[in-house]
């Protein structure tokens, strides 16, 4: 628990690194809503708005790119301030990332990454500590609500101490879990000042000075360990030993609770990176055996496999683990050779598979429905349909089968383009409005020049739907936004996919993938649920309020 904590709360591990920013100072948080990383942002936006705290900005950005530019600029003038995404979502704000280690940083900057292991909501297991290594910036990986909490706010001191930002990492488990956790006192907002004129410099990273500050960076590396030192401990028992981190640790010590035997192991626990070598070398030293349970690349276990000749490591790498996946006190046990507890006899029940869904009324069918018969008109038997990531990815699924890949945000309209280049005919690219938004726009600047037969359909709700139903960057713009581009009147076309309309849209989908030219259609309904809860009216009275979000 924290020392002189003012109160106690239940949260979720999001919500309390959301709280922690707030009572370390903080002045902006941004970001791009994606889960399990989302309740991050909106723990300190509903806390902004609750309480009317002022000089405080909440504002969900086009990307997570923009969104760390966001942060950046927040720090540069020496205020604190957060940048939350997910895994996948650090790829598109890498360019700011890996050059804020060189300009270093002003006010306190800390990155929230939460990295999602079984792949609950995601494309890829992708795990973070490798981008902070990459980067050369500092990682601390909680394992518990509070530690999310404790590690936050120490997380604004080591990024103004080290003037670097710094990556606290969190996985789906731990953003998900919920704990109770002791609060500090709330700060005021800090405000170290714009750079002064000996450092003004370093944010300017023209050739001959960028080489000056990045071997500044890696020679401030020992100050690196030296912080990751202050959180990792070692422990030294018996001659089996056991590495745990995030999820791992959490696990574990849960474990020792049950088996009085493994709580006996020579024991590090890694809650910081980079990681010491002496560490290693101490685990290594003292064990015959060690046992590494972190989430979820074995990013720590590589580190001890190149530097052992004789301890035996057990992990993911020698099939202990299993390559991929969560780890859970059952995976531990298995590992450890240790016995299932009995479980409880009762009655079973075959409960059949729920795949999600798309929502009963929901645009998304009536625009699949239509796309999917304009294709048997104009004779297309086996059409294949780019497809992009929103609720309509569940377009995939039967009945519909309405769209054939889903790779990344903003691929569809690439992908589609590529396709139609090399010789598809028609081209079909789905992507939603959010979407478009955060990576869809630069691809519509060559779809203008391609000449080809094209189309890039935008499923426009006016709101992110899948990730909890936030307010897009901008609403209905996306017309303008196209002619602007280059597009002519009569090659942007906006189609209300409701079944009454359904003969309608069909024949003047035929009629646009007939077109041997680049055509933008727009499918624009509202999203069932997000009218169901009254959404759109907040939304349109936060507007008038001359605002967007909380600031």
């Amino acid at each position: 628990m924290s020392k002189n904590a003012k109160n106690e709360s239940l949260l979720l591990g999001d919500e309390a690194v959301g709280f922690a920013a707030i009572d370390a100072g903080l002045t902006g948080i941004f970001g791009y809503p994606g889960t399990p990383s989302t309740e991050v942002f909106e723990a300190v936006e509903a806390e902004f708005k609750k309480n009317g705290v002022a000089n405080r900005v909440a504002r969900w950005a086009a990307n997570e790119k923009v969104g760390y530019e966001f942060a950046l600029g927040c720090s540069y003038i020496g205020k604190r301030s957060m940048v939350t995404m997910k895994h996948v979502g650090l790829n598109v704000a890498m360019d700011p990332f890996v050059n804020s280690a060189i300009t270093g940083v002003n006010g306190g900057l800390v990155v929230v990454v939460a990295d999602d292991p079984g792949m609950h909501s995601s494309q890829n297991e992708q795990d973070s500590r490798y981008l902070a290594d990459f980067a050369n910036l500092p990682c601390l990986e909680p394992s518990t609500p509070q530690e999310a909490y404790d590690f936050t706010t120490y997380a604004f001191e080591l990024s103004e101490k080290l003037r670097l930002p710094v990556l606290l990492r969190l996985v789906t488990r731990l953003a998900h879990t919920r704990g109770v956790v002791a609060r500090q006192e709330m700060k005021e907002p800090t405000d170290l000042g714009i750079p002064n004129s000996e450092s003004r410099f370093n944010w300017v990273l023209i050739p001959s000075n960028a080489r000056l500050q990045y071997q500044r960076l890696r020679d401030n590396f020992g100050q690196l360990l030296e912080a990751a030192d202050d959180f990792n401990k070692f422990k030294k028992g018996d001659r089996r030993g056991v590495v745990v981190s995030g999820m791992g640790k959490a696990n574990f010590d849960q474990l020792c609770k049950e088996e009085a035997t493994i709580s006996k192991f020579s024991k590090l626990e890694v809650m910081a990176y980079p990681l010491n070598d002496s560490l290693i070398d101490k685990m290594l030293e003292s064990c015959d055996e060690i046992y590494i349970f972190e989430e979820n690349y074995p990013y720590i276990e590589d580190k001890f496999i190149a530097k052992t000749r004789q301890t035996k490591i057990r992990g993911r790498r020698d099939g202990t683990l299993n390559i991929a996946g969560e780890l859970d006190p059952g995976v531990l046990r298995q590992a450890l050779k240790l016995s299932m507890p009995e479980k409880k006899k009762g009655p079973t029940i075959d409960l059949p598979a729920r795949p999600p869904r798309m929502c009963d009324g929901c645009g998304h069918i009536d625009a699949y429905n239509a796309m999917k018969e304009a294709f048997n008109i104009i004779g297309v038997s086996d059409p294949r349909v780019f497809g992009d990531i929103g609720c309509y990815t569940l377009g995939a699924q039967p009945p519909f089968e309405g769209i054939d890949t889903c790779v990344e945000m903003g691929a569809s309209l690439g992908m589609a383009l590529g396709a139609a280049m090399s010789g598809q005919v028609p081209s079909v690219g789905v992507i939603g409005d959010s979407t478009f938004f955060h990576s869809g726009l630069p691809t519509l600047i060559s779809l203008v020049e391609s000449k080809v037969n094209a189309n890039f359909v935008i499923m426009d709700n006016r709101i992110t739907a899948m990730t909890g139903q936030q307010e897009v960057v901008a609403t209905d713009i996306i017309p303008q936004l196209a002619q602007a581009a280059g597009l002519l009147p009569e090659q942007v076309h906006i189609l209300t996919p409701l079944p009454k309309k359904h003969e309608e849209n069909v024949k003047k989908l035929v009629e646009i993938f007939k077109n041997n030219r680049p055509d933008l259609i727009i499918f624009k309904r509202d999203c069932i649920q997000a009218m169901r809860k009254g959404l759109y009216a907040k939304i349109n009275e936060e507007k008038k309020a001359g605002g967007h979000g909380h600031e």
